[in-house]
């Protein structure tokens, strides 16, 4: 088990200006970082990459399409750019060295359309998604396709759909993300859930039901990190949380209120809660 921090917390671009960031991360005892991907800027990505690997740091990657470039809209010049968005992101992956590549790749966040998600629109989104993952395998990248909450998209909502739709892709570098903040939205039994996607599981997301410290909220702990124990599961667990840091984001996330100290404290406190959760579930 590793477990990474998700820089969107501080950032949305991560630069030179971050490397010191970088070092406290490291000596806070995180595996890796996971690093916001929405430009392609090889040059960005490879001095990352070699700062990184100074620091003995792994990463693995996150990003979000935009709405010009929607895999599901009816418009096949924009679906055209949600594919080509995709693959330039991978390429940055491949620079980046990153093995996974996660996030909402179906469909923006925040575009919600009065209705649920139609047969054409699953039909459309397979076909992308199936000839991104084929280059996907290319770069040595896994997509780690995340549902959201019916907040935030209407396409795939919740674990059940989001593993049917990958089987029925059937890439082996298409696979799916659990998320704990949006399972505790959506989920009526958490522990199902892990069990039905753990053939599909590639990535986690720990995520408290406020976006705040994990392990000072309501989400169902217990039973996340028992289930991910007993699946077997064994690979990154990411702290994803977000603040009032970057106002952008922070509307985007719906971010009013000041939930946790500091940043350092939530990074610090939730990866010692997940280490004593695991060490307890492994000793």
């Amino acid at each position: 088990m590793r477990v990474g921090m998700n820089l969107l917390l501080w950032t949305t671009e991560v630069g030179e200006e971050h490397h010191g960031l970088l070092q406290q991360i490291k000596n806070w005892g995180f595996d890796g970082v996971e690093i916001p991907i929405f430009k392609a800027d090889p040059n960005r990505y490879r001095d990352l990459a070699r700062r990184l690997d100074d620091l003995g740091l792994e990463r693995t990657a996150v990003t979000v399409v935009p709405p010009d470039a929607n895999p599901i809209s009816p418009d096949p010049q924009v679906r055209d750019r949600a594919e080509e968005y995709l693959k330039q992101v991978l390429e940055m992956c491949a620079i980046l060295e990153s093995r996974v590549l996660c996030g909402p790749l179906h469909s923006p966040v925040g575009t919600l359309v009065g209705r649920g998600r139609t047969e054409e629109e699953w039909q459309c989104c397979l076909e992308l998604l199936g000839r991104v993952a084929v280059s996907a395998e290319t770069a040595g990248v896994t997509l780690a396709l995340e549902c959201l909450n019916r907040f935030e998209a209407y396409f795939l909502n919740c674990i059940a759909d989001t593993t049917a739709f990958v089987d029925q892709a059937g890439h082996p570098s298409l696979q799916l993300l659990y998320d704990s903040f949006h399972a505790h939205i959506e989920e009526k039994k958490p522990a199902e859930a892990i069990r039905q996607a753990s053939h599909r599981l590639a990535h986690v997301h720990i995520s408290e039901n406020d976006r705040s410290t994990p392990g000072e909220g309501q989400v169902d702990w217990h039973t996340t990190f028992s289930i991910l124990h007993e699946i077997g599961y064994d690979d990154w667990l990411v702290i994803e949380a977000f603040g009032q840091l970057l106002p952008e984001l922070a509307a985007a996330t719906c971010i009013w209120r000041k939930t946790f100290p500091s940043e350092e404290y939530l990074a610090r406190n939730g990866l010692e809660f997940i280490q004593l959760q695991w060490r307890a579930r492994s000793d």
